[in-house]
């Protein structure tokens, strides 16, 4: 038999396991994102440990990477006084009339449909130093934006 139609092992028609990407920038968190990383952490330390077969050990483990690499690198903001929106701020605002209320916070720790959003995100970038009662550009529209009220999260 040729030994092009020979397969040493499945091995090799597997997709590759690449490592979870992590985001660029500053690893801002909240308390309670420093919260959900120890939580993280915990938890698959006990899924490494109960793993049953090979592939779920080697998720678990490309898992832990990550989030030790987040813990290492986490820088956990303190509450800002909140007189301007920034990191760690609920923001109640309108957006094209429509009103919403968010919390900016770091990346592991957001989740947009439940009003958590990254400070990286065009809309919390957008009101960035922002203050009670002024419009702010969004999305290449003038005063598409309007702030209602910022407080501590």
């Amino acid at each position: 038999m040729s030994v092009a139609f020979r397969r040493e092992s499945d091995e090799e028609h597997l997709e590759p396991k690449f490592e979870v990407p992590i985001p660029p920038g500053p690893n801002l968190v909240t308390p309670r994102g420093m919260e959900i990383i120890g939580e993280r952490i915990a938890a698959l330390e006990g899924a490494l440990e109960n793993a049953v077969d090979e592939a779920a050990a080697n998720s678990a483990k490309r898992d832990l990477r990550y989030w030790r690499a987040r813990l290492s690198t986490a820088d956990v903001q303190t509450p800002a006084s909140c007189e301007t929106v920034h990191f760690g701020c609920k923001v109640a605002f309108t957006l094209n009339g429509k009103a919403r209320e968010i919390t900016i916070v770091g990346h592991d720790e957001a989740d947009p449909a439940n009003g958590l959003l990254a400070f990286t995100a065009p809309l919390a970038r957008a009101m960035m130093g922002a203050s009670p009662g002024d419009i702010v550009d969004f999305n290449g529209r003038e005063d598409a934006i309007a702030i209602v009220a910022i407080r501590p999260a």
